[in-house]
């Protein structure tokens, strides 16, 4: 089985491959623009544009868009975050050339019709009204809000029913030619074709299209001073995450940050956080930590949601389980399993195609590379016990920790 195949246009849009067998095959288009890159008159435009992309080009009708692969079976979607805007599509292997043509079609040709534009407005203000009704949910991007404070990356991706009523196709036409950058764009392929025909493709669909490279880097960061915010919801389960700023992508110290995460209150049942809190004292239902790299910051923390009476009982056992990583190492087999476990997830993640796609999609846009597996598994396993030690000491330091609660 081949590795990772690259190619560059000469527009600067690189194109990168992952030959997998069977009939089904991935596309996605990752571009290195996403709400960070708004200014404070533009929040909510980036998720905006994601929304009315497929509303029409200069040669397809909206409903000609949508059925572009849906009538050969297929699927398109597509996805905004802080850094990021993707477009993604599942179909039979013998239509790439289809995929591709759209993709290039959408991005470069598509023509914002006012009429759709009013239209997918009204979609978007009751995304936000319904996630505004999410205390779980919300309560992330406010969590952001309060430890960015003042940066754009701070704010949520959703943006403001007000601010997005004002958008015009003028407003989109102008974000676009100052972020989509077409040295800041992956067209990534899992599937299973040849790579010259996926660089023949690329070369006639998106080639032609006009060189457009960033030359400016994204915002500075302010200064960060720790907080503790507490918000009156008429709700009857409390919300809480506790946490800090953290390692951005290229940091060395992001991988043992990782395992520190998948120990404390990761994706699985053992986890120490839901062993100690869910299932010796049943305080809560959901109890999770994250770790979210962006390209210059990042963001750990740890969410819980409970009974309000049992807000501090659950604080003071969720530090006791910090302090326990920051105070006695990691035994031999204790690092080993969790180890294993990273790897073992990882390894299950890397079998689902879409995800791989997206994954390489990433690492390719971000580092002009993607690691084999078995680099990624070596790097997990010279990890140390000191690391993670210092690494929890470090982002889990008690005086910088910020607290946001509903109750």
């Amino acid at each position: 089985m081949k590795g990772y195949e690259y190619h560059t246009l000469k527009n600067g849009i690189r194109i990168i491959h992952k030959q997998a067998e069977g009939k089904v095959a991935h596309l996605g288009l990752v571009i290195n623009t996403g709400s960070r890159d708004e200014e404070e008159e533009q929040h909510g435009i980036a998720h905006f544009i994601e929304h009315v992309i497929f509303k029409g080009t200069q040669k397809r009708k909206a409903y000609h868009v949508l059925c572009r692969m849906e009538d050969v079976g297929g699927e398109i979607d597509a996805y905004t975050t802080k850094e990021e805007t993707c477009l993604m599509s599942a179909f039979l292997t013998e239509y790439y050339s289809r995929a591709i043509e759209l993709f290039a079609d959408i991005v470069f040709n598509s023509t914002y019709p006012e009429k759709e534009m009013e239209k997918e407005k009204e979609v978007i203000i009751e995304e936000i009204n319904s996630y505004k009704d999410s205390p779980g949910e919300l309560i992330f991007d406010e969590f952001e809000d309060l430890i960015f404070k003042g940066h754009s990356i701070g704010r949520s991706i959703l943006g403001e029913p007000k601010q997005l009523a004002k958008y015009t196709r003028k407003d989109i036409l102008s974000f676009i030619k100052g972020n989509y950058h077409t040295n800041q764009m992956v067209l990534c392929s899992v599937g299973n074709i040849k790579f010259s025909s996926l660089v023949k493709w690329g070369e006639k669909y998106f080639e032609p299209h006009k060189e457009n490279l960033r030359s400016e880097r994204r915002k500075v960061l302010n200064g960060y001073n720790p907080e503790n915010s507490i918000v009156e919801l008429d709700t009857y389960q409390s919300h809480c995450i506790l946490g800090n700023r953290a390692y951005d992508i290229s940091h060395k110290n992001r991988l043992p940050l990782e395992l520190i995460n998948n120990i404390l209150g990761g994706p699985g049942m053992n986890s120490r956080l839901n062993l100690a809190l869910r299932e010796r004292h049943g305080y809560t239902y959901n109890i999770e930590s994250f770790y979210s790299a962006y390209s210059d910051t990042g963001v750990m923390g740890i969410y819980f949601g409970t009974e309000k009476e049992k807000i501090e009982k659950s604080l003071k056992i969720i530090k006791a389980e910090i302090k326990k990583l920051q105070t006695k190492k990691l035994g031999v087999l204790q690092l080993e399993k969790a180890k294993k476990q990273m790897i073992g997830q990882i390894a299950i993640s890397s079998e689902n195609k879409s995800s791989l796609l997206l994954n390489i999609g990433r690492s390719y846009l971000l580092f002009d590379k993607v690691d084999s597996l078995d680099t990624v598994y070596k790097k997990i396993n010279d990890l140390t016990a000191i690391q993670l030690q210092d690494v929890i000491n470090e982002v889990f330091d008690f005086d910088k920790l910020s607290m946001l609660t509903y109750k």
